[in-house]
């Protein structure tokens, strides 16, 4: 771990900031490399609420599309949809890392998911 990812840190917030994020278990069903990026892969999510979610996100040189296939992640479900590259992003999955984005050395990016199987749609707290 480099000493800056150890001691970033953001700006405090309240509890009831926090009570407001809604992260949910989510299991990736289809995964494919972003047409116009790089750096993202474009996951389709089961998140328990019957509609497919689409989600952006800068994993592609970490992870391989195949290997995330069934795969339960933690997203946060009530964030804003937004266009990334062309294409809609309607959440945001969690991930921890060993160096902050762009210091251009190896970092390590591993994907936060339940120690157990549980339904996708189910709470994070």
């Amino acid at each position: 771990m480099t000493d800056q990812a150890a001691t970033e840190t953001k700006p405090g917030i309240t509890f009831d900031e926090f009570a407001r994020v809604g992260l949910r278990v989510a299991r990736i069903v289809e995964a494919e490399p972003h047409p116009n990026a790089d750096r993202l892969l474009k996951l389709q999510v089961d998140d328990g609420s019957g509609e497919p979610r689409q989600i952006c996100a800068g994993i592609k040189g970490h992870y391989e599309p195949a290997d995330l296939l069934g795969r339960l992640i933690v997203i946060v479900a009530n964030l804003a949809p937004r266009q990334i590259r062309g294409e809609e992003s309607r959440g945001m999955l969690l991930a921890a890392s060993d160096a902050p984005k762009g210091d251009g050395g190896d970092r390590s990016v591993i994907l936060l998911t339940p120690m157990s199987e549980i339904e996708p749609g189910s709470a994070v707290s």
